[in-house]
């Protein structure tokens, strides 16, 4: 695995992150139960403290660098609404210490504008989580309908890798009849006019990785990420 760039910082809280945003751009013909997407990606940012700490996505089985999603289609292939697609991500542990990690997914619509758009679900955005209960726990308390925490509950040696924690991705078919009607009357004529909700909008996934030294790893955990854990003989829990 290539090793991410070191920096220095403080000492104090020792805290390796780097954030990956992908989202697909919904075209303006959607036509019955489908729907062509194309791809729109943004580069990760890396920052790699003290202590030679480090974390790296892997997606399907090679580490990410600079676009998730990459090969998520062959050329000239468009993405199919309802379609499950093989999105396998976990985490590699790229430093030379033992690290605790948790992993922050992000699900949201954007306009053409880049700008949020509040009213349209990200629920609606498929990526199947796994291996929950066993190797991953979800913050309950961290999470919302936007945003998912999940946090490796053991060690993570280095140089190893996590189970997966999701494996497939599907944009909900029902985008498609999700559509609104305006009625204009002029002339004895009535106009009636169909949108769909999600016309032009592009749905965006972000993945944010973070690590911690695994000495003193609870007070490390309440100090960077302000989450009370319990950590037993190398198994983390959730307070």
């Amino acid at each position: 695995m290539k090793k991410l760039k070191k920096m220095i910082a403080s000492p104090v809280t020792t805290i390796a992150a780097f954030a990956v945003a992908a989202g697909l751009l919904l075209f303006s013909s959607i036509g019955g139960a489908r729907a062509a997407l194309t791809y729109f990606s943004d580069d990760y940012a890396a920052n790699i403290q003290l202590h030679e700490i480090g974390v790296t996505l892997v997606e399907n089985g090679a580490p990410v660098e600079g676009e998730l999603l990459k090969g998520l289609l062959a050329e000239g292939e468009e993405l199919k609404l309802g379609t499950a697609y093989q999105e396998q991500l976990n985490v590699y542990n790229s430093g030379v210490i033992n690290e605790y990690v948790r992993v922050s997914i992000h699900k949201y619509w954007v306009d053409s504008e880049g700008e949020k758009i509040r009213t349209l679900s990200p629920e609606l955005i498929g990526l199947n989580l796994v291996n929950l209960g066993t190797d991953w726990l979800i913050d309950q308390e961290a999470s919302t309908r936007e945003r998912t925490v999940l946090y490796y509950n053991k060690l993570l040696a280095s140089q190893s890798e996590t189970p997966l924690f999701a494996d497939k991705l599907t944009i909900d078919g029902s985008i498609a009849d999700r559509v609104g009607e305006t009625r204009e009357t002029s002339g004895g004529y009535t106009t009636i006019t169909v949108t769909y909700e999600y016309d032009g909008a592009r749905f965006c996934i972000e993945a944010k990785v973070d690590g911690v030294q695994e000495h003193n790893a609870q007070d490390a955990i309440w100090s960077a990420w302000g989450r009370r854990v319990t950590i037993d003989n190398g198994v983390l829990s959730l307070n």
